[in-house]
């Protein structure tokens, strides 16, 4: 995946924007310093892997409500109790779903590294930046594909097993555990 680059007009600058550069710098914030630009793809790259998942737990509770509603009916003298092969269905494609949630979570609520001058001394920021946007574009691909499965699937009693099929093929799971990987270093 790659991500464009804008240069950045202070870095070339005379004696009256080396005054605003450091004007920026005492600001604490550069608009056009690499490490922003990244920091600012990764927020925007987990933003659209939010909605994506929560677009596909939608789709799952959607798919849920739909199966229950036609395959377990309210109990009747006839049949109080509920065929156990929907109920495990529902319950498959309820799981599905929260698994769905958990990631959507775990991804909205992650921490981005901040801009903290003393770190900046003792790290590399950039690399690790580049790394954790890298992690972020594999994600993507995976989460665009579990979407895409996802979206596709229409009856609920088959929907269970492939939803489940597809999250445990994407792994997405392990994607998001190398990316906090890369941020527990720098803790």
């Amino acid at each position: 995946m790659e991500l464009k680059s804008t240069a950045n007009p202070i870095e070339a600058a005379g004696p009256v924007k080396q005054v605003l550069a450091n004007l920026f710098y005492g600001w604490g914030y550069n608009f056009y310093r690499r490490e922003n630009q990244l920091r600012a793809d990764d927020l925007l790259i987990r933003g659209k892997l939010s909605e994506l998942l929560g677009q596909c737990r939608a789709h799952a509770a959607a798919l849920e409500s739909d199966f229950r509603r036609e395959h377990l009916p309210a109990p009747t003298r006839e049949h109080p109790f509920a065929d156990p092969a929907a109920v495990s269905v529902a319950q498959a494609l309820e799981r599905a779903a929260r698994r769905i949630e958990t990631l959507e979570t775990a991804i909205r609520t992650a921490a981005v590294p901040e801009m903290d001058r003393i770190h900046q001394r003792h790290r590399n920021e950039r690399t690790t930046l580049e790394q954790l946007v890298a992690a972020d574009g594999d994600l993507v691909l995976a989460v665009v594909s579990l979407h895409d499965g996802a979206l596709a699937l229409t009856d609920g009693a088959s929907a269970a097993a492939a939803l489940t099929q597809l999250l445990d093929a994407q792994d997405i799971q392990a994607l998001w555990n190398r990316r906090e990987q890369i941020l527990s270093v720098l803790q």
